[in-house]
């Protein structure tokens, strides 16, 4: 793969600098890392590529990047997971990678450039950082950390690397474009100042007890614990796998408001512009909250069952006055999904199916500015979510939904999570990005990692 010269590598957190910052970039000096692959890369404009998790995710993930770069290994903890993926790479690109059960293998190849990520929420932060730190160029599906602190970890090494980081959040590039869109609308004017922001992501189902049974064959239960607790494996036969459904449990993701939330929650602050150092909520507070189980200090009291929040209506408070209402649903204002944004001159809503309201229906007598959209896609033609990604190694820039602007949004989206399950209001401190005034909560930040798979930094 081609890269720049350590000295030329600029890493861009803050997204207005885009444009500015493109021709320098596109200019820099460049070195080869490694003859092979950056040859074949130069020839025929392809990476090398290795997949890190394979399940049913990956099949929107490993088979887009392997249009852009040739795949030669997939690795999975569940070897049906990683034998799947290796057939349909086959039938794509009629070669068969080679089938790891550790990453390691994968980021111990020189000749590998490029990495995806798609395993559980628990597992991102470490393979992240390590396949950053093996110079791999890394693109992880959302959301990218399962706490704050691994949101900073994260960031910290993307700067120190510079390594291109693509996160998958698509409604910033595809979905018609109606998010982008909805940005633009808001960057021209046509709403005046935000003052209110009302986010609807669903909410997390339940379920009944999960039995414990004998961990299959072909998984390895332990590696895929990874950081998480050791605990058993559990199944009832009809989906609730405890790898399958991770979601909904609290040790290895955060529910629907790190699931939808890592998408809607990142477009309202795009929204809000809420991307610049120091910039950020400052309280967070639990209007409404519904758990499947009884919670205690924030922890559930049962094992044997989803524990993420069925229902929650949380108000997030920014520096500038605007308020964002993160809930399952707004039915009362007439959706269960999607974004509605109110300022001082308008307001419309937009999901993936639509955008619609009056700034909407003006656009026909008056349309945005040419270029504009593109412009705040940083310059670039939108439309494929990969093909940033790779555009974006070429030149050595981070593409547009890079780790800064990510890590606000999931930042948000895990104060949420805290306040819900501490059921208090928190103070946050966006510029030294912790919560203040309240040591309990604060430890949240965090959390103990199991002995063996600690993230290292």
């Amino acid at each position: 793969m081609i890269k720049p010269d350590q000295s030329s590598k600029q890493i861009n957190p803050d997204r207005r600098d885009f444009v500015k910052t493109s021709a320098a970039l596109a200019a820099a000096p460049l070195i080869l890392k490694n003859p092979l692959s950056a040859t074949t890369y130069r020839a025929n404009d392809r990476g090398v590529l290795g997949c890190i998790g394979t399940g049913s995710r990956w099949g929107a993930v490993g088979p887009a990047a392997a249009n852009f770069a040739d795949c030669v290994a997939v690795c999975d903890v569940d070897k049906n997971h990683a034998e799947n993926a290796a057939k349909r790479m086959e039938d794509q690109q009629e070669k068969r990678p080679e089938i790891f059960e550790d990453y390691q293998k994968i980021l111990e190849n020189d000749e590998i450039d490029v990495v995806t990520i798609v395993t559980p929420d628990h597992w991102h932060t470490k393979m992240s950082i390590e396949a950053m730190r093996a110079g791999k160029d890394v693109y992880c599906e959302k959301p990218l950390t399962l706490t704050i602190e691994e949101g900073q970890q994260i960031c910290q090494v993307v700067k120190e690397t510079g390594q291109v980081f693509q996160v998958g959040t698509q409604q910033r590039s595809e979905m018609g474009l109606r998010f982008l869109q909805a940005i633009a609308l808001i960057r021209d004017g046509r709403i005046g100042d935000i003052r209110q922001i009302h986010v609807a992501i669903g909410g997390a189902p339940t379920s009944p007890a999960i039995p414990v049974t004998e961990v299959p064959a072909h998984i390895n239960w332990d590696k895929w614990l990874g950081q998480a607790p050791m605990v058993d494996f559990r199944d009832n036969g009809k989906n609730r796998r405890s790898h399958y459904e991770f979601r909904w449990w609290y040790e290895y993701s955060g529910g629907k408001m790190t699931d939808w939330g890592a998408h809607h929650v990142d477009i309202a602050q795009w929204g809000l512009d809420q991307l610049g150092e120091g910039q950020g909520p400052v309280s967070i507070e639990p209007v409404e909250v519904e758990h499947p189980t009884t919670m205690v200090n924030g922890m559930p009291t049962e094992s044997d069952r989803y524990n993420t929040a069925t229902k929650f209506n949380v108000k997030v408070m920014f520096g500038n006055g605007a308020q964002m209402n993160i809930r399952n649903d707004c039915k009362d204002l007439g959706f269960d999904n999607g974004i509605r944004f109110e300022g001082t001159k308008g307001r419309f809503l937009v999901n993936r199916g639509k955008i619609v309201g009056k700034p909407v229906e003006d656009l026909a007598e008056s349309p945005l500015p040419e270029g504009l959209m593109q412009e705040v896609y940083g310059g670039r033609e939108p439309g494929n979510h990969m093909k940033n990604f790779f555009d974006c190694i070429k030149v050595r820039e981070q593409p547009i939904s890079d780790v800064f602007t990510h890590h606000k949004a999931m930042t948000t989206c895990h104060l949420a999570n805290i306040a819900i399950r501490l059921n208090r209001t928190l103070n946050w401190d966006p510029k030294s990005e912790q919560i203040v005034d309240d040591p309990a909560a604060a430890k949240w930040v965090g959390r103990e990692q199991r002995k063996g798979y600690e993230i290292e930094v």
